[in-house]
């Protein structure tokens, strides 16, 4: 990973867009960590919907990396960090 040689600076729209990017990252991995909370008690009560509620579960893990990524490859864009 390439840092900047030099200080990076942000515009005040620069911090508001990366703000309103990570406030929509957290509420998306929070709606994906709700999903699997809420399939595992429906698994607990319900044990004939584990079939579908573990594909449900199986869909998360990559739903949560993506909302990473993309915050992560924004972040890095607005301060000038590149990766070979």
């Amino acid at each position: 990973m390439a840092l900047p040689s030099q200080p990076a600076a942000l515009s005040a729209e620069q911090v508001a867009e990366l703000q309103r990017q990570l406030s929509t990252m957290r509420h998306d991995v929070n709606n994906q960590m709700s999903i699997i909370v809420a399939a595992l008690e429906l698994i607990r009560y319900q044990p004939e919907t584990t079939e579908k509620m573990i594909e449900t579960i199986a869909l998360q893990p990559q739903k949560v990396g993506d909302s990473l990524a993309k915050f992560t490859a924004e972040f890095e864009r607005a301060l000038g960090i590149s990766r070979p």
